[in-house]
């Protein structure tokens, strides 16, 4: 059994990529939409946060030979949690990180944090988009909401508590572009011009997180884009290729003792 923590729609396509490699699969989210996309592939899911210790509970109880954590680039407490726990239970942590992003762009400006995203922003206000979703959306409330000249767009996945979120900061309605993406880089102009966008924050979530696309649409209107950089944690070697994943696996975890 290898245990995988799949939160995103690549680390779904390599969960699956592991178990067609002939393991058995156990993967992990902490929503319903992911845990019935991943159902619906053949995969079983464990549906919920875990902490350090119920992880480590998890390994002993389906007795895995190995964890795969292939979380989101900006997941920093559930990679920390999958490092502690592993080391805990006493077997093999493998990252996959999807590839980062190139960025060519003379009007982008890398930050570290989105405390340091967001004071940016009030210094130049306008009409500034969100893509840095729902979970650090307070922050940029407290620094941008009422501010003079400054219009806040935040766009986030469809869901009802990133709705209440929005409610509770009191973003206007008007303001909240609940879309799922994948976005492509039409689409993202198309938003960016209806709203007439000045200014564009995003996370460096990788290739797979679209960034590129954002990035290349605000080129070609001419919008400042801010861009904060991943958390800087130690994970020791990352793999971002399934194939170098399943031969860690494979080397790591025979397939004549995997189940």
């Amino acid at each position: 059994m290898i245990i995988v923590l799949a939160g995103t729609s690549d680390a779904r396509k390599l969960a699956l990529c592991i178990q067609q490699a002939g393991y058995d699969v156990l993967a992990t989210v902490v929503t319903e939409h992911a845990a019935d996309q991943l159902r619906a592939s053949g995969l079983a899911v464990h549906l919920g946060r875990l902490t350090s210790e119920q992880l480590a509970e998890l390994i002993r109880v389906k007795k895995a030979k190995a964890v795969v954590d292939a979380s989101h680039p900006f997941a920093e407490e559930a990679s920390k949690n999958a490092m502690q726990a592993t080391a805990e239970a006493g077997v093999p942590y493998i990252r996959y990180e999807r590839q980062a992003a190139h960025v060519a762009y003379e009007r982008v400006t890398f930050v570290d944090s989105y405390e340091e995203a967001a004071e940016l922003a009030a210094k130049k206000q306008g009409v500034i988009m969100l893509t840095t979703g729902s979970k650090t959306l307070s922050i940029f409330a407290k620094k941008l909401l009422g501010l003079p000249n400054t219009r806040v767009i935040a766009r986030m996945l469809p869901r009802k508590d990133n709705m209440e979120k929005c409610e509770q900061l009191k973003f206007p309605q008007e303001n909240i572009v609940a879309m799922q993406g994948p976005f492509t880089k039409e689409l993202d102009k198309a938003l960016f011009q209806h709203f007439g966008v000045t200014l564009l924050i995003t996370k460096e979530s990788g290739k797979v997180g679209f960034v590129d696309e954002k990035i290349a649409a605000a080129q070609e209107l001419g919008i400042e884009t801010i861009v904060i950089r991943r958390p800087s944690i130690q994970y020791g070697t990352v793999y971002s290729q399934f194939s170098d994943v399943v031969k860690a696996l494979q080397q790591i975890v025979p397939l004549s003792i995997h189940s």
